[in-house]
């Protein structure tokens, strides 16, 4: 496969980088990468299922991001633990924090779609909401959360947490769902072009309502499991803004929206979380892991040919196309999976 082949699969520089993080890490380490891998493995499936709800919000167009993630992911934690222990049902209480993010991606809707405020206002401020609830329930917050779903998230046969297994087939449910559904091939003319997609037909509130609503409900999701696994606290989801959107951006789906790359989330949320183990392996201070990072992404974000995607601005470095060349325009597949 030439460098060509490679620059046209944008998915393929987050697993490079992950495999290069590691490498590094087993050098450094001296050790076998089995259980550096497993660890990932362990990790990065929170990372995914937030940043394919993001995923979907970006792929609807320029403007449209999803600010409210974390204060969801915090949020639907404490509920799940809370709902969890007043009813010894661990699915009850899943399915209430999946509920919570649905609840507060809804007033996000509304002032989208109701009140034409700006996406990115409309998250902040239904997040604000989220997280004023979240440190009333902090306050005194006594439950546990259940024991037997944090042993069935520890569970990894032959090395590979059965979590990442489960998440790997949600990825490819919405690889599917991209691909073969009404709904995919609409966001996708959405984010390619509005105001065509609103004069071919497309009910375009109705795909960005739905595409708000499925991100707060991956939110509300992440929030459940990680509350199980970790532990509910005020900044459980802190994080996870910024790496939501970062892994999206570094899978290859358009911040400009109209392509849409799920696999390309895996390769990115790998290289996070190898990343994060690396800098805490050498030590290094918060400036210098920020350093390190902020370095990594543009590095990768540079080989995946980022500088034309983000914001749509072309690389100066890149040659122009000559005057009197004829360009043609051809339109395919937008869902890389």
């Amino acid at each position: 496969m030439n460098i060509r082949a490679l620059v046209a699969r944008p998915w393929i520089w987050g697993f490079v980088a992950a495999v290069l993080v590691w490498l590094i890490i087993v050098i450094i380490s001296g050790q076998g990468g089995g259980q550096t891998v497993s660890l990932a493995l362990s990790l990065a499936p929170y990372l995914v299922v937030v940043g394919l709800g993001q995923m979907l919000v970006i792929t609807a167009g320029p403007g449209n991001i999803d600010v409210s993630v974390a204060p969801i992911i915090s949020l639907a934690g404490f509920v799940s633990v809370a709902v969890t222990a007043s009813t010894g049902s661990a699915v009850v209480g899943v399915l209430a924090g999946v509920g919570v993010g649905v609840v507060v991606a809804l007033i996000s809707t509304v002032a989208i779609l109701g009140l034409s405020v700006p996406p990115i206002i409309a998250t902040l401020a239904a997040g604000l909401i989220a997280s004023s609830v979240t440190l009333s329930l902090a306050n005194g917050f006594t439950a546990v959360p259940d024991a037997g779903l944090r042993q069935l998230l520890n569970v990894r046969p032959a090395g590979v947490p059965l979590l990442a297994v489960a998440v790997a087939v949600v990825t490819a449910l919405v690889i599917a769902l991209l691909r073969r559904t009404i709904y995919g091939r609409s966001l996708i003319a959405v984010g390619q072009n509005r105001r065509a997609a609103e004069r071919a037909g497309v009910p375009v509130a109705r795909i960005i309502a739905t595409t708000y609503l499925a991100s707060g409900a991956l939110a509300g999701l992440t929030g459940s499991l990680l509350a199980a696994y970790i532990a509910p606290s005020a900044d459980l989801g802190t994080r996870y803004l910024l790496d939501s959107v970062a892994v999206v951006v570094i899978g290859g789906t358009l911040i400009s929206g109209g392509r849409a790359v799920p696999v390309g989330v895996w390769g990115a949320a790998l290289f996070f979380i190898l990343l994060d183990g690396l800098v805490n392996l050498v030590g290094w201070s918060t400036a210098a892991q920020n350093l390190l990072k902020g370095g990594l992404v543009l590095l990768v974000l540079f080989l995946a040919g980022g500088g034309d995607r983000v914001g749509g601005t072309p690389s100066r470095f890149r040659r122009r196309p000559r005057p009197a060349a004829a360009t043609t325009t051809t339109t395919g597949d937008s869902t890389h999976g």
